[in-house]
């Protein structure tokens, strides 16, 4: 295999640790903040309205912008300071919580005031992202780049278990526009390592002018869709997204229609689906496979599709068994996600990573919002356990199928695409900024 361009190995005598794990501690904070934002959000359309559609609507107004920003979003990432990125993004947002704030304050808040919202703290997630993912292999050594994959797996599960429990409970004890205040503490908390402490950035590209950011988006494109095992990994993500990802964002309806559920059943069912990701997460911490990654990868998405089905299958009394298999699910989810992330970590050259992630984000800014198009009026219409059983079950046989692509079985084995060099790492003297 043709080795990527990778950047010069972090040793631990450079004390990656602090700076690693202040930034992605205060990240996990600003991220807990977002989740508990988006439960309390999704709860109030859902009791507002009670409608599929609605529901389907934020979602889309949550993923679409990430398929038209994240391409700009990962060429910028690989040319300029991602830490830049990160820091006006994360601002920005914390901007948009303070217009919602105020919104339900003086209660004038309406259904389009959060759509939009939605839509604009989805784009900045289009320019952070990337910026985030790509950063991480410049944070760490490269023999910690899978358990780093399984620390962020856990941190999910960490942001699952928090979100709706941590929701619920503003709920209770505030007014709904002091519960939104909590993003925008922690985004602010979220905010301040990245004030202190570099990351080490792939010089930009040699090429400018005004078509440079084109030509590095089109590049991007040009190195996943020229990678077979790339192309077909993204093509079976994208068929997952679009067949599963509605399930998501009508979870607190099935809850509510199917079993009888409030508030406090939703956060259970998602607080220990995000103990099942956070196990899982620590399983590949501590466990990661050394070869294979993408058969485990496969396999575990396989069966959290599945559970999906079942947990729509279990009976309306038995809101127990389908808490369980929400458990199984996060548990599965996280086991692949991990590994999947490891893999494209580790075999794309450390200056493409911004544009494949973003491409990535497109695949699920794209999918997700043309599943919801179809999930909405299908939910209405034959209900929303309907919407489960179908979603969970052809994403779980399309995962199970990928294990048929010899390209994607091997994409660990076989040569990538070679990229020539167009930059070095800068040099960072200093972790500390003055």
């Amino acid at each position: 295999m043709i080795p990527p361009a990778q950047p010069p190995a972090i040793t631990a005598d450079m004390h990656w640790k602090p700076r690693f794990f202040a930034i992605w501690g205060g990240q996990t904070l600003s991220l807990i903040g977002s989740v508990l934002t988006n439960f309390v959000l999704v709860w109030w359309i859902t009791q507002t309205t009670g409608s599929a559609s609605a529901l389907a609507t934020a979602g889309i107004a949550a993923l679409l912008p990430v398929a038209i920003f994240s391409p700009l979003g990962g060429a910028l990432a690989d040319r300029f300071s991602r830490r830049a990125i990160m820091v006006i993004t994360d601002t920005i947002t914390a901007a948009c919580m303070v217009v919602l704030v105020l919104l339900f304050a003086t209660e004038r808040i309406e259904l389009w005031h959060i759509y939009t919202l939605m839509f604009v703290r989805a784009t900045m997630q289009a320019f952070q992202q990337p910026a985030a993912a790509a950063s991480t292999v410049n944070l760490v050594p490269p023999e910690f780049v899978p358990r780093a994959a399984g620390l962020n797996q856990a941190m999910q599960g960490v942001l699952t278990i928090a979100g709706a429990p941590l929701g619920a409970l503003a709920l209770a004890a505030l007014p709904i526009q002091g519960a939104l205040s909590i993003d925008i503490i922690t985004a602010l908390i979220g905010i301040t390592p990245l004030l202190f402490y570099r990351i080490p950035q792939p010089a930009a590209p040699e090429y400018q002018g005004p078509n440079a950011l084109w030509q590095s988006m089109v590049e991007g494109a040009h190195y996943v869709w020229r990678d077979r095992g790339l192309r077909e990994l993204y093509f079976v993500i994208g068929l997952v997204v679009f067949t599963v990802m509605p399930t998501y964002t009508l979870t607190p309806l099935l809850v509510k229609e199917h079993f009888g559920g409030g508030i406090n059943q939703v956060a259970l069912m998602e607080g220990l689906a995000g103990v099942g990701v956070i196990l899982g997460g620590i399983a590949i911490t501590v466990w990661p496979p050394a070869r294979g990654r993408i058969i485990v990868a496969l396999l575990s998405f396989a069966v959290s599709c599945a559970t999906v089905a079942l947990t729509a299958i279990s009976g309306s009394q038995m809101l127990w068994l389908a808490v369980v298999w929400w458990f199984i699910s996060g548990v599965t989810f996280s086991t692949g996600n991990a590994p999947m992330t490891a893999i494209m970590q580790t075999t794309i050259p450390n200056q493409m990573q911004g544009r494949a992630f973003s491409l990535l984000n497109v695949v699920f800014g794209l999918a997700g919002p043309l599943g919801l198009l179809i999930a909405g009026p299908l939910g209405e219409a034959f209900g929303v356990r309907t919407v489960f059983i179908v979603g969970g079950t052809l994403s779980a046989f399309i995962c199970a199928g990928g294990l048929l692509s010899p390209a994607l079985r091997n994409i660990e084995e076989i040569p990538h695409v070679p990229v020539e060099p167009e930059f070095e790492l800068v040099p960072v003297p200093e972790y500390l900024e003055g």
